[in-house]
């Protein structure tokens, strides 16, 4: 596999209304992207499903939605001012920018973890490696690069300045809470707080699509437990981010667990695994789970003035908690699913059509509803059966073009059921249900109808 399988999946997402390029009146805006009509319903039913199922289904678990801004002295306590840095170097001829790590790892197939500037920029003066843009060999010296977005605010404290961060994960936020939600939310260690928003890295290298974007959602779970009990914690948190991509349809076969090795661990964490997906350009990471300890609350705890703690109301205990943090991707989840779901299927008369195979679950449409023929019996029965479905589940009415046509823009949505209504309908109250991946057809009664999509779509 590679890049120019990606290309299809690109264009359907601009023609059928997934994603579309962003501020394209314009002629575009680098690595940003508007989810449009269908896309934002796929988004939508990710979230609302990744909600449902760590959030309102575990007794365990309780939400939040965090400020995008928060205090400049919450980054210089995670650590961020001064670790979250890429090293980066430019090509002076054609003004290509690069991190200087990938360029050396991929040229000289070596780790090049832990060394300093200038030992990588020696490395690279020294070594074969040319510019892959241009393919000329005059490189800037390395430099670090921090990858958050600054702003500027007008008010000023006695602790910060007047220099703000866009927040480059949405962990800390979740950490600026953890007292408020022991305080009044009766929670019990162990116990998590999810939270699912927006962030911002000024990425070096963004590229391939939606997969690495300046501006990203993420689904994330900062989970507090005592030491002792982090192996455990760990392992089954690990299963159900496992248990996540079933439910949503990706297939097992295309996901791996890494393992980070000591050396290239971030900071603050002790172990972390990554489980990766074979994207058309190669096995990149869609998900990870980081057991970060107390490293983050005992940092707030050194600069913040309310201290961290958490009090045992049975043995009076007064300790950190540790922390296990799954993190998932709401924009790399929809790019996996795109490319799993992706189909251009042969025909028994060879013709060919697209399909996404999206489980019922996260398809944008559950049901699109026909009138075989654009006529105002049919038309006006179509209507009244588009209205009792689609205050259950999003569905799409559709009399444009033959319905051959039809099935096959439903198909490109995927789109699971198509409902045709005909003259028999009109005479016996029965209608065509049409199946997207095997395109069976069987005539259900209208009575039976809610029913019998509820357990299609296996909908409550």
């Amino acid at each position: 596999m590679d890049l120019d399988n990606l290309k299809p999946i690109v264009a359907l997402c601009k023609r059928r209304g997934f994603i579309y390029p962003g501020s394209e009146i314009y002629g575009g805006f680098a690595n940003t992207y508007s989810y449009g009509p269908y896309g934002a319903e796929l988004k939508k039913n990710i979230k609302d499903l990744w909600w449902k199922n760590f959030v309102r289904q575990r007794e365990d678990m309780v939400g939040i939605d965090g400020p995008i801004l928060l205090h400049p002295l919450t980054w210089k306590a995670s650590g961020h001012i001064e670790s979250f840095n890429d090293a980066l170097v430019d090509c002076k001829a054609c003004k290509s920018r690069f991190r200087i790590d990938h360029l050396l790892e991929e040229g000289l197939k070596k780790n090049v973890e832990g060394l300093s500037l200038q030992e990588l920029t020696d490395l690279l003066n020294n070594s074969k490696i040319n510019c892959p843009r241009c393919g000329k060999k005059d490189f800037t010296e390395a430099r670090h690069f921090n990858l958050m977005f600054q702003t500027q605010m007008s008010k000023t404290s006695e602790k910060g300045s007047d220099v703000a961060y866009l927040r480059p994960e949405t962990a800390q936020a979740i950490f600026l809470d953890f007292k408020n939600i022991v305080d009044t939310m009766r929670v019990k260690i162990p116990f998590g707080i999810a939270q699912i928003g927006k962030a911002f890295r000024n990425e070096i290298t963004p590229g391939n699509f939606i997969f690495r974007v300046i501006e990203f959602e993420q689904m994330e779970i900062e989970y507090f437990i005592q030491e002792a009990a982090w192996q455990t914690s760990f392992e089954s948190w690990l299963q159900d981010m496992h248990k996540w991509c079933h439910l949503i349809g990706l297939n097992p076969n295309k996901l791996k667990e890494k393992e980070h090795p000591q050396e290239k661990l971030s900071h603050y964490s002790k172990r972390t695994v990554d489980i990766m997906y074979e994207f058309p350009f190669g096995l990149n990471e869609l998900y990870g789970i980081a057991y970060r300890t107390d490293f983050d609350l005992n940092q707030h705890n050194k600069y913040a003035d309310i201290k961290q703690e958490y009090i045992d109301r049975t043995t009076n205990q007064k300790y950190i908690p540790h922390v296990i943090e799954p993190t998932f991707g709401v924009d790399r989840t929809i790019l996996a699913l795109l490319c799993d779901a992706y189909d251009v299927e042969t025909l028994e008369n060879n013709e060919t059509r697209t399909v996404l195979h999206f489980a019922s679950n996260i398809a944008p449409v559950k049901a699109a509803i026909f009138p075989l023929m654009n006529k105002e019996d049919l038309s006006s029965k179509a209507r009244e059966i588009f209205r009792m479905l689609n205050t259950h589940f999003n569905c799409e009415y559709d009399d444009g073009g033959a319905i051959g046509r039809r099935y096959r823009r439903q198909d490109e949505l995927g789109t699971p059921y198509c409902l045709t209504i005909d003259y028999q309908t009109l005479e016996d109250n029965t209608v065509t249900i049409r199946d997207r991946d095997s395109m069976k057809q069987e005539r259900i009664p209208i009575s039976n109808l809610l029913s019998c999509l509820k357990e299609k779509l296996n909908c409550d």
